[in-house]
């Protein structure tokens, strides 16, 4: 439910597991900082350069530092919050203008905004880094709340499925947002899955730590996914596509698998520049 416009921000408050969240989105602006993380630095930079054509597409200047590394999650879901707050230091002092910075990751996303104001909390960089935290979007959120982007499918026909990461849902709140950019595209089937919230088992260093749990979790995910009958996965978290299309590989399935952002820049891009 969209609410008034009260100062330069929109609000919008949306039902959530039970609980009523309530989110500043500002109105469009002139240009953003892009986060790029380094997953999609290093495994999936397809997804990265297409995030970045979507916001340009939309009249934006996009700004991309180019000293950022890793968000430092994995040291702090580890417990190393000290190693984590290094790593993390080097990313706030990159943004420094107050404009939204687009994170095409649900997870990177959530550490930022969830957990940088308490891991700098007694650091001298905690106005910094509770600046980054309170400007930091999750693309899809971004496309849809903020851009109000409409898109026009000039893809073929094509049945596909979506994985929702746990910390996009859980605590950067994105849940419908995807599909309601998907469902904009007249040739694409989303087909559902029975389990959707349900982890993959990647969890970033869970997956190195429990491998055995880990695997079961992901072999649920992949029955579930082949149940569909899609032809392509989508998420929007590269640590899950990493994770579900290592175990499709090992059994064998042939399901394609896709970030969403460079799915919808084929989709929607002109001549595919």
């Amino acid at each position: 439910m969209v609410g008034e416009n009260k100062s330069h921000h929109e609000t919008i408050t949306e039902l959530n597991f039970s609980k009523c969240v309530s989110k500043k989105y500002p109105k469009k602006s002139k240009a953003v900082y892009f986060f790029g993380t380094c997953l999609v630095d290093l495994f999936y930079p397809e997804a990265g350069m297409a995030g970045i054509k979507l916001l340009q597409r939309e009249g934006l200047e996009v700004i991309f530092p180019q000293q950022q590394t890793c968000c430092g999650q994995p040291a702090f879901n580890s417990g190393f919050h000290d190693e984590a707050r290094k790593v993390a230091a080097k990313q706030v002092v990159l943004f420094p203008k107050d404009i939204p910075i687009v994170i095409p990751s649900g997870s990177c996303g959530a550490m930022i905004r969830k957990h940088y104001a308490e891991l700098f909390k007694n650091d001298d960089l905690k106005t910094e880094a509770e600046s980054v935290a309170e400007r930091i979007f999750e693309l899809t959120e971004f496309l849809v709340y903020v851009l109000k982007i409409k898109l026009k499918d000039l893809g073929e026909p094509i049945k596909l499925t979506w994985h929702t990461s746990c910390h996009a849902k859980r605590e950067m709140g994105i849940d419908t947002e995807p599909k309601e950019l998907l469902r904009q595209l007249k040739n694409v089937e989303l087909l559902e899955l029975e389990r959707e919230d349900e982890c993959c088992g990647f969890g970033g260093t869970f997956a190195v730590k429990e491998p055995h749990i880990s695997a079961a979790m992901v072999k649920d995910k992949v029955d579930d996914i082949s149940k569909t009958g899609a032809s392509r996965l989508l998420s929007g978290d590269c640590g899950c596509l990493l994770n579900i299309s290592g175990a499709m590989k090992h059994s064998g399935i042939s399901t394609d698998h896709q970030h969403i952002a460079e799915f919808i820049w084929e989709r929607t891009a002109n001549n595919k520049s």
